[in-house]
């Protein structure tokens, strides 16, 4: 890619409060007004954004010693199992634990009215959580049990550390089965009667760098509202997924593992998702802000929804039994109009993800960076181009 600007000349125009910011939703008809080049030569940063589920989330957070001091081995946070094998009182709650004596679906289709998700919005909305924790005792950590309450302000570090987000493209969700079908993208209709997606199509961060060009291990990114980096690559991050002529992944393909500090989120970006009959997790508002330093970059940051394709699976029989098939593709076009015409009918269709809020992201980090309080950079590294996720080995234990 022959350079048209560097990362150092574009964060010198943000630092002066003259960089040419737009959205990934702004930039596709400035380009086609404009032209390529010409466009190239203005814009210094497109914004990029996604707001939804992202289950494979949660947060380290350091509750600080008692007097006399614990080692926490067993924690909760309101009734929510915390994770406490790191330190003496570092835990990490995850999005979709749930609460100790949860019925979950006992009564089908359960409710999952509260769990990990629900913990870290309280925390950031500024709210109260209990935690009960329990140690076997040493002679340097004695107490054995503690109650009491804690607050987001109460703690030393809350990092959220999330595993894997910021899906490059996602599975659209249909039903073959004759009764109503309850999943993480929503509950299906039987006998194909409505489809459930979860992406910001256009606006989505790794869909407008398709080959990892702009954002890889080390980039600055907006995590709900706070300054945080990607820290690698995400889990079941699958480059080798098949492509479009465009370059744009027609499966799930890329991902990213992001963290940055709790106390500077914003509730509006953090909030705990209740799936009937199936979980929680975590809803999140992230932004990313790719740097126009080429005419290929900026072109790719002009994908439209109509040129985003995603596989329809059968969740009633292909997707849990892991068959491989899909039934046809459909674009993010389509599926934002409400209805999509497969098998000679009229299926509605229902986001489990807000373009709204991805945009309102995209738009508050673009404001940051023309007041200059954010800059860009490169990767420290890149995301792996190669490779993809393998299915667990199922090996069954001796003599059975």
């Amino acid at each position: 890619m022959e350079q048209i600007k560097s990362v150092s000349e574009i964060n010198a125009r943000i630092e002066k409060g003259k960089a040419v910011v737009m959205t990934a939703e702004e930039v596709i008809g400035y380009v086609e007004r404009k032209g390529l080049e010409a466009a190239a030569k203005e814009i210094d940063v497109v914004t990029t954004a996604t707001f939804g589920p992202m289950c494979s989330s949660g947060a380290f957070l350091n509750v600080g010693h008692s007097k006399p001091k614990i080692r926490i081995t067993e924690a909760t946070l309101d009734d929510v199992e915390a994770y406490a094998g790191v330190a003496a009182v570092d835990l990490y709650i995850g999005a979709t634990q749930l609460p100790v004596n949860s019925p979950k679906n006992s009564y089908f289709p359960g409710e999952f009215r509260f769990g990990g998700g629900h913990i870290i919005e309280k925390l950031v909305r500024g709210e109260s959580v209990r935690l009960f924790a329990r140690s076997y005792g040493t002679e340097d950590y004695p107490v054995k049990e503690i109650s009491t309450e804690i607050t987001l302000a109460d703690l030393n570090q809350a990092i959220m550390t999330n595993p894997r987000n910021c899906y490059q493209n996602y599975n659209v969700a249909i039903n073959s089965s004759a009764e109503t079908l309850y999943t993480y993208l929503g509950a299906l209709k039987p006998n194909f009667g409505s489809i459930g997606y979860s992406s910001a199509g256009q606006l989505s961060p790794l869909l407008n760098d398709p080959y990892y060009r702009s954002i890889g291990i080390g980039s600055k990114v907006w995590l709900a509202g706070a300054p945080g980096i990607v820290y690698a690559a995400g889990t079941q991050h699958s480059p080798d997924a098949e492509r479009g002529e465009n370059g744009v992944p027609v499966d799930g393909a890329g991902t990213l593992g992001l963290t940055a500090d709790m106390k500077q989120m914003l509730p509006e970006f953090v909030r705990g998702v209740s799936i009937k009959g199936y979980g929680v997790s975590l809803s999140l508002g992230i932004a990313i802000p790719i740097p126009i330093t080429s005419l290929e970059v900026l072109k790719w940051c002009t994908v439209r929804d109509e040129e985003i394709f995603a596989p329809v699976i059968d969740y009633a029989v292909d997707y849990p039994q892991a068959t491989g098939k899909m039934l046809t593709r459909v674009n993010y076009a389509e599926l934002r109009r409400g209805e999509v015409r497969l098998f000679d009918r009229l299926i509605e269709t229902g986001s489990f993800s807000s373009y709204e809020k991805a945009l309102k992201a995209a738009n508050l980090l673009a404001d940051s960076i023309r007041a200059g309080e954010f800059t860009v950079n490169a990767p420290v590294m890149s995301l792996p181009t190669q490779g993809s996720s393998r299915p667990m080995k199922i090996v069954p234990p001796q003599g059975v």
